[in-house]
């Protein structure tokens, strides 16, 4: 599709304002805007990485391991662990992620064709007036046309031969709604560069065929977040294919997205069971203190822990989370609390602990203290399932079922109930 131009000269200058100062930063290794030391906390965001540099002898050993890659084999699943546990170089991550989702091998067997499937899509969006490379700026259009339609409480007119829908409207601007939110100092997310439109559109893209490839998971927030991070490391259509096996297959998130977040909620209530197995006097504070666990769990997991302010260590963490799926992020919020619980026990304001909770500092976020700590963090499948089993027991029993929504959560993570109704 054609890249749409500015419609008047003020928004041209706009543009070219944002390019020049696009043009003008500067970017750390891994493509986040050198900010001033004022404004980190802002974005909270340190550029400061720690990260283990393998030796050539292991960067090698690695490589050699990759080039006969077997997932099903024991010995090659316990090699790659010792080297995620040494450190993946970041050249070598993007063939890591690929290897253990199996990217390749679910593309061959697969008759979903996402080049096929974009093409569908470009059709309601030539007839919406949008394109994929300006969807950020199109959002006031899709609302508009969400709104009309929604007055009317009808269909487009089909005299109009119109190739969209109604749900067609409200999944693309959900979609660029988040796209805005996701990541807004990476480079190739960042303003309105020529890198970053086509970032964007990437997202865009890999978004809408995932929630057309799986339309009974459909899109909702905290999905942009983990399809940007795949895009950093991936290909674009090795992206669409990896974000399938993180959100389909039951050893990784299937257990976390739905259509309406219900599964999520289930896993924040088994998270406070285990909490409570696991830190008995410091979920008895929390309790004490009203903080209610879904306030940071549920970003944290719907996210998987990009918030933290180091991302040498987020990258780390997401390492651990595909070798071994989701009881490695059951794993990491056991850890982040467990290095904040000192200071957790010390507050007694609801207002103190959440900010900490969710704006994680950087002394406990930093590579060098959060990774060896995670690693040495045990988490059994036995305990997960046993604090499941508790929690399905408590809602059949009519017992009290826990958190509900929060009434607002954080500005980087909008409330979750408004992916379907905003």
């Amino acid at each position: 599709m054609r890249r749409r131009s500015s419609s008047t000269s003020s928004s041209g200058r706009r543009s070219s304002i944002v390019r020049r100062r696009s043009e003008n930063l500067r970017f750390d290794e891994f493509g986040f805007a050198l900010t001033k030391r004022k404004d980190r906390k802002v974005h909270h965001r340190s550029h400061d990485y720690s990260y283990p540099q393998l030796s050539s002898g292991k960067v090698k050993e690695l490589c050699e391991l990759l080039s006969y890659w077997n997932g099903s084999s024991f010995i090659c699943r316990s090699q790659i662990e010792r080297f995620i546990r040494m450190g993946i170089p970041p050249s070598l991550r993007s063939r890591v992620w690929k290897c253990l989702l199996t990217v390749d091998g679910l593309r061959e067997t697969n008759d979903f064709n996402y080049q096929t499937c974009l093409c569908e899509v470009r059709g309601p969006l030539v007839d919406l007036g949008v394109s994929e490379y300006g969807i950020l700026s199109a959002i006031a259009t899709l609302s508009d046309t969400q709104n009309d339609l929604d007055l009317n409480q009808q269909q487009p007119s089909s005299c109009s031969e119109t190739r969209y829908s109604v749900q067609d409207i409200t999944l693309f601007r959900q979609i660029a709604l988040d796209l805005q939110r996701s990541f807004p100092t990476h480079r190739s997310l960042m303003g309105e560069s020529p890198e970053a439109i086509e970032g964007q559109a990437k997202l865009f893209r890999v978004l809408i065929a995932y929630a057309k490839y799986n339309p009974q998971v459909g899109y909702s927030q905290g999905m942009s977040y983990i399809a940007a991070v795949l895009l950093m490391q991936l290909g674009e259509e090795e992206s669409f294919w990896a974000l399938t096996a993180l959100l389909d297959e039951p050893k990784y998130l299937s257990e976390l997205f739905d259509l309406n977040l219900t599964k999520v909620q289930h896993q924040v209530k088994v998270f406070e069971q285990f909490l409570k197995h696991r830190k008995p006097r410091l979920s008895q504070h929390m309790e004490w203190v009203g903080v209610s666990s879904v306030h940071f769990v549920m970003p944290w997991f719907l996210t998987l822990f990009t918030s933290l302010p180091c991302w040498d260590s987020v990258l780390a963490v997401w390492d651990l989370i595909i070798l071994h799926g989701l009881s490695a992020v059951f794993r990491t919020a056991l850890t982040v609390i467990e290095l904040l619980e000192p200071r957790l026990m010390d507050l007694n304001d609801e207002g103190a602990i959440l900010p900490l909770l969710l704006r994680v500092p950087v002394d406990v976020a930093q590579y060098s203290v959060l990774v060896p700590a995670l690693w040495n963090t045990d988490v059994h499948d036995w305990e997960l399932k046993c604090m499941n089993s508790l929690v399905l027991d408590e809602s059949h029993h009519g017992a009290k079922t826990g958190p509900h929504l929060p009434g607002s959560l954080p500005d980087f993570y909008p409330h979750p109930a408004a992916t379907r109704w905003r």
